[in-house]
């Protein structure tokens, strides 16, 4: 999400203030895909927001020396990094803006995208200041784009990317589950927390399968997100963040080295 898109996200929680919301084989396989160029494509997720420390001149897109994709590079020292990832980008954008980099150089390539598409920003504003009725049928609503409208928009884009980078190992990154449920926690109700990780896995399982599809990699980061959820002891995401709207449900730091960079390091 772009911050500029949030303009109505801050007012709306400033009006619901009263919810209270408080191995060798990857080894060798990523030192093969350092021999040539990386491409770091997709939303915010990938570009760290939520991680602190943006380069300054990515301006709107707020890529972050913490994010996964500028750990991988230092790591592992390719031929080549773009970071081309950007706040609030959808697969449309993508397509207009971030392939200007692929070429048949190009050996890696990681992507996250398809939460803007299916209206993550608007979902969550809905949750956070709605009932429980309201926050579910916003939900069904996102879940039907996700199973009518995104795979094919996920094919576009993952067909130019083939177009462009035909030699390229593609690693193709979901997203965490929120919540860690069963767990004392202000904010929002069990049943909304619920419903939004149950969203989540739809999300990851839509993409998984036109990833797979396309013989690409699936990169399943609920896995290592998994004990560092919203309501954890130790959570790896944002929950509101007044500080900086902008961050809000996105991963933090340690999201970033923890939860996707080992599974770029094992998808690579």
């Amino acid at each position: 999400m772009r911050r500029s898109r949030l303009t109505g996200f801050v007012t709306s929680l400033l009006l619901a203030a009263g919810l209270g919301l408080t191995g060798a084989a990857s080894a060798q396989a990523s030192s093969t895909a350092a021999t040539g160029g990386y491409v770091a494509l997709g939303d915010s997720y990938s570009s760290g927001v939520g991680a602190g420390s943006y380069i300054s001149s990515s301006g709107d897109c707020d890529r972050s020396t913490k994010a996964y994709p500028y750990l991988w590079n230092a790591a592992h020292s390719p031929s080549s990094f773009a970071f081309n990832a950007c706040s609030g980008a959808k697969t449309d954008d993508v397509l207009a803006g971030q392939l200007g980099s692929l070429n048949s150089s190009t050996s890696l390539v990681s992507i996250t995208i398809g939460g803007n598409d299916a209206g993550f920003a608007d979902v969550m504003t809905t949750c956070v200041t709605s009932s429980d009725s309201t926050c579910l049928s916003r939900i069904n609503t996102a879940r039907a784009y996700v199973a009518n409208t995104l795979p094919g928009k996920l094919d576009t884009v993952y067909n130019a990317i083939s177009a462009k980078a035909p030699s390229a190992r593609v690693v193709v990154i979901g997203y965490p589950r929120f919540y860690l449920l069963g767990q004392t926690c202000l904010g929002l109700s069990e049943t909304k927390r619920s419903a939004i990780n149950d969203a989540a896995d739809y999300m990851d399982n839509a993409i998984k399968a036109r990833a797979t599809a396309h013989n690409f990699v699936f990169g399943d980061v609920r896995t290592t997100f998994s004990g560092h959820e919203i309501c954890s002891g130790d959570s790896w995401l944002h929950s509101v963040n007044w500080l900086d709207i902008g961050e809000s449900y996105h991963p933090t730091a340690s999201g970033q080295s923890g939860g996707y960079l080992p599974v770029l390091n094992n998808a690579a």
